[in-house]
């Protein structure tokens, strides 16, 4: 890609990655940072963060950079040209980033902050939260790290596993239990069978990889019934193949518990079938989310059957990289 507009001409922009390590709260702010050194040359690096045990159920508006665990990475000069960070244990840093840069540093908030939104220079929320104002801009689903580049290079080493298998090939992502959401132990082989059925029908092969959410008895009881299928079960051990599934699907099944799952696999232009699952309470943002991906023409209801169609491939964290920088640039 070309270089986009950016606030400093000379030198790569300097980029922080700030989470607490959690792998799905660190990848959406790496995949806006990645997306953003896509679009302009830019060096990033990962701060990992915790707060000391005693602190760290202090509200937000009393914790400060002194009170932050030994273990965590070094906060100080030279600080960077963009901030991008994410999750509860961030807030506290983050609205006090610019002060402690001196007002070099331009925040970005992932995710809806649900405290002083107001102090962040941009925050990138997805829109499935009702999250509005002045500085808000509004995704569909949440910043990640796949592209159509990254999967084709996380395919070569699978191949061995993959390239002989039957299409179509059915990638099958399953979450597990949430405030929302449950994968009863009943509801997982029920899964299975309707998954069994639509694989056999279509003489395909299947993809399958469980969260660690997925509840033990769950996993047992699907893998007791798709072992039989042509494909992969990923049993957790070794490099994980979730790249290499989804660049080799033709299919991708997501249950419905996991909004980052969803916008992931959307991002593929392969078609996605969102999976029922046992419902806690309403599904409001979840079913705002599916409804999103439903009107781009991304996602439908899994109804035991294997359609295919084509639609964009979605783009939104290219997309809010790009607002990213344009705001950088007009504050400059």
């Amino acid at each position: 890609m070309g270089t986009a507009s950016r606030p400093h001409s000379t030198g790569p922009l300097r980029i922080w990655v700030v989470s607490d390590g959690r792998a799905g709260i660190e990848n959406q702010a790496l995949g806006l940072a990645e997306a953003v050194q896509r679009l302009t040359p830019a060096d990033i690096a990962v701060k990992r963060v915790r707060w000391r045990p005693l602190f760290d159920r202090l509200p937000s508006a009393l914790k400060t950079p002194a009170m932050l665990d030994p273990s965590s990475n070094a906060l100080e000069p030279p600080w960077p040209d963009l901030w991008i960070a994410t999750g509860r244990a961030t807030l506290p840093l983050s609205v006090r980033a610019k002060g402690m840069s001196g007002g070099r540093t331009f925040v970005v908030q992932t995710q809806d902050p649900r405290w002083a939104t107001d102090r962040f220079d941009m925050v990138v929320a997805p829109g499935h939260d009702g999250l509005s104002g002045d500085n808000v801009f509004e995704i569909t689903g949440s910043p990640h790290r796949i592209t159509p580049a990254r999967l084709a290079e996380a395919a070569p080493a699978f191949d061995d596993r993959l390239s002989g298998l039957p299409h179509p090939r059915v990638a099958v992502l399953v979450g597990g239990r949430s405030k929302a959401f449950d994968l009863p132990e009943a509801h997982a082989a029920r899964l299975a069978d309707d998954i069994a059925r639509a694989v056999e029908a279509v003489g395909g092969a299947l993809l399958l990889t469980f969260s660690r959410r997925t509840p033990q008895s769950a996993q047992a009881a699907m893998t007791a019934r798709l072992s039989s299928l042509p494909g992969w079960i990923w049993d957790g051990k070794g490099d994980n193949p979730l790249f290499a599934f989804l660049h080799a699907a033709d299919h991708v099944l997501v249950t419905e518990d996991s909004a980052n799952m969803a916008t992931e696999a959307a991002s593929t232009g392969k078609p996605v079938h969102i999976l029922p699952m046992v419902p806690l309470k309403p599904a409001g943002k979840f079913a705002r989310l599916h409804a999103e991906l439903q009107a781009h023409g991304a996602a439908r209801p899994f109804d035991g059957m294997l359609p295919s169609w084509a639609y964009e491939p979605l783009a939104e964290t290219d997309r809010a990289a790009r607002a990213v920088l344009e705001a950088m640039a007009a504050q400059a």
